[in-house]
């Protein structure tokens, strides 16, 4: 790698904000209760509707 190239990428994967992928919430995440029906207890429901019937897994992204 030329030294522009090698300084340049040096300097791409140093700036900002760390990493380079980032994973954010699709579904309101703002209470207690948005919480709770995202995760325990709340995704218990999906789950079993999605062991019943597989293809529920694309209504229940």
């Amino acid at each position: 790698m030329n030294d522009n190239r090698k300084k340049d990428a040096l300097n791409y994967h140093s700036m900002g904000q760390p990493g380079k992928i980032a994973v954010v919430p699709t579904k309101p995440t703002n209470t207690q209760r948005d919480l709770s029906l995202a995760y325990s207890p709340g995704v218990a429901e999906p789950c079993l509707e999605i062991e019943k019937d597989p293809e529920n897994a694309y209504k229940y992204m």
